[in-house]
């Protein structure tokens, strides 16, 4: 009968600690909403909140772009603003619209 306890013993100790850990299935993700900006129309404010790592410094160059060379026709045109490379553009592509 002792051998019989011993595996009850750790199946209920084993069960007691998974039931303290936090559920991540029960859970429900967390999706933080990707806030999406028109070149064409946003203001160097705008674009510099919604950019990442675009600054309003850069946002400001975007703005004078556009004024500049009218509106945006596609959002590879961003890399010619001094200071946004492919990288800057790849992780901003989903929060661009024209």
């Amino acid at each position: 009968m002792k051998l019989f306890r011993i595996p009850v013993a750790v199946l209920i100790a084993i069960t007691l600690t998974l039931s303290a850990l936090p559920s991540f299935a029960a859970e429900e993700a967390v999706v933080k909403e990707v806030e999406v900006v028109s070149l064409n129309t946003a203001t160097a404010e705008e674009l510099a909140d919604a950019l990442d790592g675009v600054g309003v410094t850069r946002a400001e160059l975007i703005v004078q772009y556009r004024e500049e060379n009218g509106s945006f026709s596609s959002v590879e045109e961003l890399l010619e603003i001094k200071g946004i490379g492919v990288a800057t553009l790849e992780k901003n592509k989903s929060r661009i619209q024209l």
